[in-house]
């Protein structure tokens, strides 16, 4: 593996980093460490895009119709009184009509058709009667119609060099369809970003097992693997890891030889025990650790050779909330995305809540509506970090900045959807 990440070790002169800060030390030491590769169209969608995509023509190339109907020349057209036109022939989606129609006739046309020459409105063909005049046939056409009535124009959707995908963006479906669109089969992608997941501890066990008094269901790694998946990264689970430094330090080398980056949650403390922040101090270089945030502060980041570690507390909440600040944007630049910066929406607080000054807070909430039909945002009313619940009833993170003390029914909070971080609604 190639990494573009920085080697510089960050000089840790404070207890805790503030946030700001550690989200401009990931930023800084992250960049692509996977190949470009050529993919099919079909399986494009979800992949981060190596090279922006132009279109070679306008989108639709052609003027055509909207509708089925009849095509004519507003020039033969009374608005006021309508027209009788002959039929001098068809357009049909893929058949353009063939030569350029006499003045003062209309076409037969179906939806798609490129517009004959000359011909720039289409009346429906509901309200169009037509009926036989001599060896012909008259199509009349009712009042009231526009100039350029159910046309749509060449170039209406995109014009020729429009980009229509850019570089570092992760591929919806949307794009896709565009990329068809312009002509594209194949496109240059990032090859997917390998992720490898740890948990440690001594207490904690695979679910499926009996339940054994002072153990805990390892509820971290099927989460962090279900949040890499919506990342676009592909994860693999190397399993549970108990307390014990050489232990840890063995598996940490050698997931950093097969994967780009590993994610390890507990162990990350100062506690006799957490072992992970020694180990990565043994095998790599640590750029940070311990930040000023409420849940989440034990965080660690380096690097093992070419891989980075991140290495996360062992409470669920504290594992979401890291991942959706910290980690996900660390694994879409190192999978070849632009670093991702989630909306924030000031919203008014249905709650009183105090907190404590110097640290960012982030708080689960439900989106509600006040009497009046308004967004409000609840609290969940506990903080507990274990509390699995409390992400499940959520909608979204409330995040508090560092200066802020106390928030009261009817303060703007900056809410984040969890849509904001590709998980569903």
């Amino acid at each position: 593996m190639t990494a573009r990440l920085s080697d510089d070790c960050f000089v840790l002169d404070k207890d805790r980093l503030p946030h700001r800060e550690a989200l401009a030390i990931l930023k800084a030491r992250v960049g692509p460490v996977v190949a470009v590769e050529t993919v099919a169209l079909a399986e494009a969608a979800g992949r981060f895009l190596a090279e922006s995509v132009a279109a070679p023509r306008p989108i639709p190339a052609h003027d055509n119709a909207a509708v089925d109907g009849y095509a004519f020349a507003f020039a033969a057209y009374d608005r006021d009184k309508g027209a009788r036109l002959e039929i001098a022939g068809e357009a049909r989606a893929g058949h353009p009509f063939s030569s350029v129609p006499p003045a003062g006739c209309a076409v037969r046309i179906f939806t798609g058709a490129v517009m004959p020459s000359g011909l720039d409105t289409v009346a429906m063909q509901e309200d169009v009667r037509a009926e036989r005049s001599g060896e012909g046939i008259i199509a009349i056409i009712p009042p009231g119609l526009k100039q350029g009535a159910n046309r749509r124009l060449a170039g209406e959707d995109c014009n020729a060099g429009d980009v229509i995908a850019r570089a570092g963006m992760r591929l919806r479906p949307q794009e896709v369809a565009a990329a068809a669109a312009a002509g594209r089969d194949i496109l240059s992608c990032y090859a997917p970003l390998k992720v490898a997941i740890v948990s440690t501890g001594d207490e904690i066990v695979r679910p499926g097992g009996a339940f054994e008094p002072g153990k805990v269901y390892d509820a971290n790694a099927p989460m962090l693997a279900g949040l890499v998946s919506a990342a676009g990264a592909r994860a693999t689970d190397l399993g549970i890891l108990p307390d014990r430094a050489e232990l840890v330090t063995a598996a940490l080398a050698d997931a950093a030889r097969d994967y780009h980056a590993v994610i390890v949650s507990g162990g990350a403390s100062q506690g006799a025990e957490d072992h992970v922040v020694r180990s990565i101090d043994a095998l790599g270089k640590r750029h940070l650790w311990q930040i000023a945030i409420k849940p989440g502060r034990p965080m660690s980041f380096g690097q093992i050779g070419d891989s980075v570690v991140l290495g996360l507390p062992g409470n669920p909440v504290a594992v979401f909330v890291c991942f959706l600040i910290y980690v996900r944007p660390v694994l879409t630049s190192l999978a070849g995305g632009k670093w991702p910066e989630p909306r924030r929406f000031p919203l008014p607080a249905a709650f009183a809540q105090t907190k404590k000054v110097g640290r960012r807070e982030f708080w689960r909430a439900k989106l509600t509506q006040g009497a009046d039909g308004r967004p409000l945002l609840v609290k969940f009313p506990r903080d507990g970090s274990g509390l699995i619940s409390s992400l499940r009833e959520a909608d979204g993170l409330i995040e508090i900045p560092e200066d802020v003390a106390e928030v009261k029914p009817g303060d703007p909070v900056d809410f984040i959807p969890f849509t904001e971080f590709g998980l569903p609604s």
